[in-house]
């Protein structure tokens, strides 16, 4: 009886790669990073020689499928799979600028020239001077009040913050010891001394300014990628956010911008949210126009959107408080390894074409066929 394979992906299977490559694979997930495709074939063939890229499709095959990894582990695979950079980058296309990568050099320097700042003084000890909540009450006063950063008790606003409550502020509800209930306020429900810059102009964005490049910006993340994009009343300290639009009115997913920024800062923001989700932070989606890169830390996540803001904002002119951004995330440590330099330079050119030229609503994608 012919036991031998009779197809191209059994003869992958049965190759004595197909091992070493799985656990190269698994063993930068468990490192904390979710790599481009580019970047994990890189991975695999400086560990394993050339001929380990033409296991990975198969590898990648089989992780997508496997029960024992959490789901968000085997959408980033299948993510990695379906996608176009994938294909890229085995016919040796797709590598990084290598102006990004002097570009965020640059950033960093600025950082942490920043970091040794009265600024950023000032600002470690505003935030260092909150009183530690526990993560029920964070999560209290996050589904009173969603947008708010800064929240304390009328007593520790007058002493800690010399700050005092506005008229008619509204208090919110957490749970206390000793006590059934303790009012807490939000940052804006007060008034005083004068807050450190980095928390109030922490999203400003300034420069020569054209109007239509946001509006460009707000009409291809609407039409090309099905992005909602709302300007409205946020807290002081919440420039915007990024999540998913859960299926309404057939959008993919969802950006608030607070309505009170300026007109380039609303630019700057946005690229941000944007990158969060073209780099795949919230996920991916059926049609896999960005991937799926759940699993990284906050500190990654953060300082790979704003590394891409700062890049779009550079090649328009625009100047913003990137550095002090960044900073606030490495804190004295290096760059992690967990941050993807290829999608920070692959997700900054999208936005910046999508700023420049209207473009076309994208097609829903087709899943590539396993070959048999």
């Amino acid at each position: 009886m012919n036991t031998a394979p009779t197809s191209q992906s059994e003869l992958l299977l049965g190759s004595n790669l197909f091992e070493p490559v799985k656990h190269a694979v698994l063993a930068l997930l468990a490192g904390g990073r979710q790599p481009s495709a580019w970047e994990l074939l890189g991975e695999v063939e400086t560990r394993l020689g050339l001929k380990a890229r033409w296991t990975l499709t198969a590898v990648l095959d089989v992780l997508a499928d496997d029960k024992n990894l959490t789901q968000s582990q085997r959408a980033y695979f299948r993510s990695v799979r379906e996608s176009e950079d994938l294909a890229e980058a085995l016919r040796g296309m797709g590598a990084p600028e290598k102006e990004i990568k002097s570009t965020i050099d640059s950033l960093l320097q600025q950082s942490s020239t920043y970091r040794g700042s009265k600024e950023f003084q000032d600002m470690v000890s505003f935030m260092g001077s909150f009183r530690d909540y526990a993560p029920f009450n964070n999560m209290l006063v996050r589904l009173q009040n969603p947008t708010c950063s800064f929240y304390a008790t009328e007593p520790d606003w007058i002493k800690r913050f010399e700050r005092k409550l506005k008229e008619d502020a509204r208090p919110m509800l957490i749970l206390a010891p000793m006590h059934p209930v303790m009012l807490v306020y939000d940052l804006d429900q007060t008034e005083g001394k004068p807050l450190p810059t980095e928390v109030t102009e922490f999203a400003k964005f300034e420069g020569s300014w054209k109007p239509e490049w946001l509006a460009r910006l707000v009409e291809n993340a609407r039409v090309h990628d099905r992005i909602r994009v709302d300007f409205k009343r946020l807290s002081s300290t919440n420039a915007g956010f990024a999540t998913i639009a859960a299926g309404e009115g057939g959008w993919k997913m969802r950006i608030a911008i607070h309505d009170e920024l300026d007109e380039p800062s609303r630019f700057g923001v946005l690229c941000h949210e944007l990158a969060h989700i073209q780099l795949g932070h919230l996920g991916s989606d059926k049609d896999h126009w960005w991937p799926s890169r759940s699993e990284l830390n906050h500190r990654t996540v953060e300082i790979e959107a704003e590394a891409t803001a700062f890049i779009v904002a550079l090649r328009f002119g625009l100047k913003g408080a990137s550095a002090r951004y960044v900073s606030r995330h490495l804190g004295d440590k290096p760059m992690p390894p967990s941050v993807s330099l290829d999608l920070v330079a692959k997700v900054a050119a999208k936005i910046e074409k999508m700023a420049n030229e209207r473009l076309k609503p994208r097609p829903e994608k087709k899943p590539i066929a396993k070959k048999e």
